[in-house]
């Protein structure tokens, strides 16, 4: 699913192995974002609602924000992160 070989970013070696592992990159990432997102989306709810903002209005904002970031920011870590790519995720992500 790793789009670097198709743009020519990549050159199909495989990672070091004390690198983080594809799954868990994008679980880091998205948890981080997922925070930012709900932040961010109450501030812009603020801004929106002004004197009319209500509890569930800011929830509802907030979980929206949250998960549209986080869902985002996750594909594209996959989509562009050398960890990411198919070789990679064979060597590394399924340990048996």
């Amino acid at each position: 699913m790793a789009l670097r070989r198709k743009f020519g970013m990549s050159d199909g070696e495989l990672m070091r192995s004390d690198c983080k592992p594809c799954t868990r990159l994008m679980r880091h990432t998205a948890g981080i974002f997922t925070v930012g997102g709900a932040l961010g989306f109450w501030v812009l709810a603020r801004l929106h609602y002004g004197s009319r903002i209500t509890v569930p209005r800011v929830l509802r904002w907030a979980g929206c924000g949250a998960i549209s970031t986080s869902t985002t920011t996750a594909l594209l870590v996959r989509l562009f992160s050398p960890e990411c790519e198919p070789q990679n995720i064979d060597a590394y992500d399924f340990k048996k």
